[in-house]
């Protein structure tokens, strides 16, 4: 099953026309999806808190967490106090809000939750029900951060952020045939699209669209054994787009005496970790993969984490505040008593 889901998102970032059982799904996926949002974007309701949503159009790998991170540190000094509010994915998620702490079981709250938590200094929410959460923030913070909240059109909010990876929309075809979860149309209801990643292939819109990318930042070691950081390391990572990570390891220098990928949102188990440390070989992973892993590994065994630092371009996090300014000259958006 693995080998075949890589097979079809290879198909996906082709511009080769997908295959016919694939396109056959197409309208009938499209026609659903396309319910469910219209049936979402009746019944939205206002959060009491000015929420800014940060989401995609593609499946996966468009670089939410760390711009979530980015964006919430930016808030932050700007004198901001965020929330932020997220699904759970691969934790045993719960419509209840659930306030994710630092010590958290990822099993149970989520990787992504965790990372976020632990990376942002913000108060993270995990919960299916995030009108639910988006009641709970309004006693931690000012401003509500929607964490894939593009297609969760529950929730009004004051700005749309749409990310899309610097691959593009691939071959332009909606799932299962294509990455898109929603017509490219669809961008025209987002207040700021983003472009992630190095390099960026052209427009998709004739309006401003803005450049930002997690730039790789070095290695440290999550167990802190006070080992001396290699110059050869084996990848291994459960991410969308493993390629990327592969990549910002070589450029910082750093050699690959090998990789091994796993799914995205991959689970890992002590038999992984056997696995991986029975090569003798430094262990690199990205900080998505620590989370998940530091439980199960040897305290006395290096694990090397890449860091990463989110790097906006000019004027983006302006553009941003901009949307938060028109907010507050209406009454839609206040804080609760």
């Amino acid at each position: 099953m693995k080998s075949l889901s890589q097979w079809v998102e290879n198909i996906w970032w082709q511009q080769a026309t997908p295959p016919i059982w694939l396109r056959a799904f197409e309208p009938i996926y499209a026609q659903i999806s396309r319910r469910q949002l219209e049936r979402r974007a009746s019944r939205s309701s206002h959060p009491a808190l000015p929420l800014i949503s940060v989401g995609n159009i593609t499946a996966g790998g468009s670089g939410k967490t760390p711009f979530v991170i980015w964006l919430a540190g930016q808030l932050r000094e700007a004198g901001h106090t965020p929330v932020i509010l997220c699904r759970g994915d691969s934790g045993k998620s719960s419509s209840e809000p659930i306030q994710v702490l630092l010590d958290a079981d990822p099993t149970q709250v989520g990787d992504e939750a965790l990372l976020l938590a632990q990376q942002s200094g913000c108060t993270v929410i995990s919960a299916r029900d995030r009108i639910k959460a988006s009641k709970v923030a309004t006693g931690y913070g000012d401003i509500i951060i929607l964490d894939d909240g593009f297609q969760y059109r529950h929730l009004a909010r004051v700005c749309d952020i749409v990310l899309v990876p610097s691959e593009g929309l691939g071959n332009g075809h909606q799932i299962p045939a294509g990455p898109l979860r929603e017509p490219v149309s669809a961008l025209a209801r987002a207040n700021l699209i983003v472009r992630t990643g190095p390099e960026s292939s052209e427009p998709l819109t004739e309006t401003k669209e803005w450049k930002w990318r997690a730039e790789p930042a070095g290695l440290h070691d999550a167990m802190r054994t006070g080992q001396i950081k290699p110059d050869t390391i084996f990848a291994a990572t459960g991410i969308a787009r493993p390629y990327r990570f592969f990549e910002d390891l070589e450029s910082t220098g750093l050699e690959l005496s090998g990789t091994r990928t796993y799914p995205d949102h991959y689970r890992f188990t002590a038999s992984d970790v056997a696995t991986l440390i029975s090569s003798d070989q430094p262990v690199a992973v990205t900080q998505k993969d620590a989370v998940k892993l530091r439980r199960l590994w040897p305290e006395d065994a290096p694990l090397w984490v890449l860091s990463q630092h989110g790097a906006g371009e000019t004027g983006l996090f302006e553009a941003i505040l901009g949307h938060l300014k028109k907010s507050s000259t209406t009454d839609r958006y206040h804080k609760a008593p």
